[in-house]
């Protein structure tokens, strides 16, 4: 009877006992929105921005259009003629500086996020060749290439690239845009035999996009583009860019750039956490493996960073590979976004934008461009004249007339014997004859000829206030021995 109590409560106690606990799944992490989704939609905005830009006006005048047809430039709705260029080298050095800023800050943003060779290949590739025509099996795998030699991939390739060179066309006219304003641009396009050059040029755009986009493809932005070989150079310790992270996952590749993942097994390797997937070297559209370190391939699409993000999240983990700088990802530092050489390309970006500013603010409302003419002057009695040739350009957009008078000391001394006035419409020239003559004595040497400066006062008879320009000219007075 003892015994069997005995037995029960051994048994009792060993049911009581908690049971060996079973190891847990770990919690799936959701990811956020690809970043992939997010360029897409910058993308869309970038591709509305370009085609409607060339469109807005503001009070007649584009936004940006250098017209060498016209030999005008328009920047912000203010029109400029061909000699008030000086304003072309702060808009280059506005655009090559802020491409600059933006790299040492964010890496290559520019080329994995508003590039036109990478939009377009997003477009060829992901949309009409994957989405459109089915030709890849999905968008994630990037390496492999359809087999072009099957009867079905041959006649869809022949399809995409004919889809691709309809649109090659939308992006040749609207870069022809930026140089030939729309409204003129369709009215040339009406008469192609009149208009060479900009047929020749426009379909000289759509065959380099279709040999780009279809045939040399990433090629372009590995070997061509310079772009790439300037990167390092701008490159610091807090710039953000896509990296790998050796310490959680584990060294892919020596000194050498040689794999040794699948060479060497030892225990520390046991605590390694890539899984050696591959998806984030299949995901990569030039082609490289992002576990290398930096490499001037890479465009900073952060593609590599949504495989990893998906596959780590699955073991309910954070991606090995991010958006982060080296300060992050190898010293745990806090990546430092404002630093010296963020203040320096500010500072550079201030002042140039400060000089378009000054510079648009001297804009010329006219040109006026007045020479002596062949004869030093002319004597009739006690009158001395003098003639000039003139030459009035008109860079608003409204026609003007306009008319001189003789101001400074000379005013009333020296008249205006012929030149009434000239009527000129927008952005085109006109020349006329001046002669200046005078009755009274302003010789200031018996000896020799005198060299008189007179001031004119051009102005517009619609707007003389705003619409003016003051020209200093030479006036030639014979000595006092030539004049009785």
């Amino acid at each position: 009877m003892e015994n069997q109590t005995t037995q029960n409560e051994e048994v009792l106690a060993t049911d009581i006992q908690p049971k060996q606990e079973k190891k847990e799944k770990p919690k799936k992490l959701e990811p956020k929105m690809p970043f992939r989704i997010k360029r897409y939609y910058v993308y869309i905005l970038a591709t509305i921005f370009a085609l409607s830009l060339p469109f807005i006006t503001i009070g007649g005048n584009h936004i940006f259009l250098l017209s060498f047809d016209k030999k005008q430039l328009h920047l912000m709705g203010t029109l400029f003629d061909m000699q008030e260029l000086y304003m072309m080298p702060f808009v280059l050095m506005l655009l090559f500086i802020g491409i600059f800023a933006a790299t040492a800050v964010g890496g290559r943003v520019f080329c994995g996020w508003a590039c036109p060779q990478t939009i377009f290949r997003v477009i060829y590739r992901d949309l009409i060749e994957t989405k459109l025509l089915g030709m890849r099996k999905k968008i994630s795998n990037k390496q492999k290439e359809p087999d072009y030699s099957t009867k079905e991939n041959a006649s869809k390739r022949l399809l995409a690239i004919l889809i691709w060179t309809a649109l090659a066309f939308v992006a040749a006219a609207n870069f022809t845009w930026f140089f030939v304003p729309p409204e003129d641009f369709f009215n040339y396009i009406q008469s192609p035999a009149e208009h060479p050059v900009l047929i020749g040029m426009i379909l000289g755009i759509v065959a380099f996009l279709v040999y780009d986009v279809v045939f040399l493809k990433e090629d372009w932005c590995a070997y061509i583009c310079p772009y790439s070989r300037i990167q390092s150079v701008l490159y610091d310790e807090n710039t953000l860019q896509a990296i790998y992270n050796p310490v959680r996952g584990g060294k892919i590749y020596d000194e050498k750039k040689e794999k040794i993942v699948f060479k060497q097994k030892d225990l520390a390797e046991e605590n390694n956490e890539c899984t050696t997937c591959e998806k984030c070297v299949t995901v990569c559209p030039t082609h490289i493996d992002i576990r290398k370190g930096l490499q001037l391939e890479c465009i900073n699409c952060l593609e590599c960073v949504d495989a990893c993000t998906t596959v780590m999240g699955k073991l309910g983990k954070d991606s090995l590979v991010k958006w982060s700088s080296n300060a992050t990802a190898y010293e745990g530092k806090e990546t430092k976004m404002l630093r010296p050489v963020s203040y320096m390309y500010a500072v550079a970006l201030a002042l140039i934008v400060a000089m378009l500013l000054i510079m648009s603010g001297e804009k010329e409302y006219m040109i006026l461009d007045i020479n002596k003419g062949n004869r030093l002057y002319k004597i009739e009695g006690k009158t001395v004249s003098n003639d000039y040739l003139m030459f009035f350009k008109n860079t608003e957009p409204n026609t003007h007339t306009y008319k001189l008078e003789v101001v400074g000391q000379y005013a009333g001394k020296i008249d205006i014997k012929r030149f009434k006035q000239t009527t000129v419409k927008s952005g085109q020239g006109k020349k006329e004859v001046l002669i200046l003559s005078t009755n009274d004595n302003l010789s200031t040497n018996v000896a020799k000829d005198s060299v008189l400066k007179v001031q004119l006062n051009a102005y517009s008879t619609t707007e003389p206030e705003r619409v003016k320009l003051l020209k200093e000219l030479s006036f030639i007075y014979p000595n006092t021995e030539k004049v009785k």
